[in-house]
């Protein structure tokens, strides 16, 4: 059972102001007193609630995340540099996984702000710019991560994904594949439209290149797989020499049906690069090539903003960082 500050102001036979002023303010009390109500505290083994303390203050020193898919080792590592940040100002991550589902994103939001968060990150799906905008007016500011939004209503950090779509499919074309297949979806995830559209852009500047577009319903490895399986069943003939996944885990799903599965091989007969560069990305079968994003700086500085704007309130200008993206390519697009 815990021990409340009532019990410790009676044992060190003081006022619950007085316990209240050693532990927020002791330069407010007399040494002597400050000495006592400790030992009160260390008889009694009590621990302080910060929590009903922050809420009482009506913010609390806890940030929320909404990610996407946190099977995804890019958002595990956009959340590692988010905590490295908010640990610089005693601030904590709370980590919601939407898991591609609007409902979830949804729930997430509302849950953060019952707990009042300092703030809300959000890796979004569809549109949620008058839920994040009502969020925001009740007080609780929001930045985008790993997504802009057109009007600039919103601060964000992000990755020029057009710009990396572009660099896939470039670098297929530099190689001398001429039938390319975009792997991805759903098309509400934004970053998915982007990295499409950059493919189309590349494309559209190689003569005999041309391209393709399978549908997903995730970005998940089992996804990639049944695309790969797909692409077995095909002819020969009617097979893509080269596929362009949105993210590494359909990739990496596509990689292990055609080398498991079938005797196509990467990069043989198919090439294949994948985006976000995540750690598994080398230690493939076939090292895969990616399109790569400071996935931790991205988490690192979009808390660096939100503490900003936190600080700043309805004067604040709202800001769109965007890093740009890098080709790393491996045996999976070699020669």
């Amino acid at each position: 059972m815990s021990v409340s500050v009532r019990e410790v102001a009676a044992t060190a036979g003081v006022s619950v102001g007085t316990v209240s002023n050693v532990l927020n303010r002791p330069d407010k009390v007399s040494p002597s007193t400050v000495e006592r109500v400790q030992a009160a505290i260390s008889q009694l083994g009590f621990v302080r609630n910060d929590a009903a303390r922050q809420l009482r203050a009506g913010r609390s020193r806890s940030i929320g995340l909404v990610v996407l898919d946190v099977a995804n080792p890019f958002f595990t590592d956009v959340a590692r540099g988010a905590e490295d940040r908010a640990a610089e100002d005693g601030l904590t991550v709370l980590l919601g996984n939407s898991d591609e589902n609007p409902g979830r994103q949804s729930a997430y939001l509302d849950l953060f702000e019952e707990q009042r968060v300092h703030g809300v990150l959000i890796s979004p799906l569809g549109d949620v710019g008058d839920r994040l905008s009502r969020l925001r007016a009740r007080g609780t500011p929001t930045v985008l991560v790993d997504r802009e939004i057109a009007d600039r209503s919103f601060s964000s950090v992000a990755v020029d994904d057009v710009a990396g779509g572009y660099l896939a499919v470039s670098h297929l074309a530099a190689i001398g594949r001429t039938r390319i297949a975009f792997v991805g979806g759903p098309q509400s995830i934004r970053q998915v439209v982007d990295r499409l559209e950059g493919a189309r852009k590349a494309v559209a500047e190689h003569p005999g290149v041309v391209l393709e577009t399978i549908d997903t319903d995730s970005l998940s490895v089992l996804q990639g797989r049944s695309v790969g399986e797909q692409l077995l069943a095909r002819a020969a003939g009617e097979r893509p020499d080269a596929v362009f996944a949105a993210n590494d885990l359909l990739a990496m799903g596509v990689l292990q049906a055609l080398n498991m599965l079938g005797d196509v091989r990467v990069p043989r007969d198919i090439a294949l690069i994948g985006y976000d560069d995540i750690a598994f990305a080398s230690a493939a079968v076939v090292p895969l090539s990616s399109i790569r994003q400071p996935s931790a700086l991205i988490g690192y500085t979009a808390v660096d903003l939100l503490m900003r704007e936190a600080e700043g309130g309805e004067d604040f200008e709202h800001e769109q960082i965007q890093f740009q993206p890098e080709l790393i390519i491996r045996e999976s697009t070699a020669g």
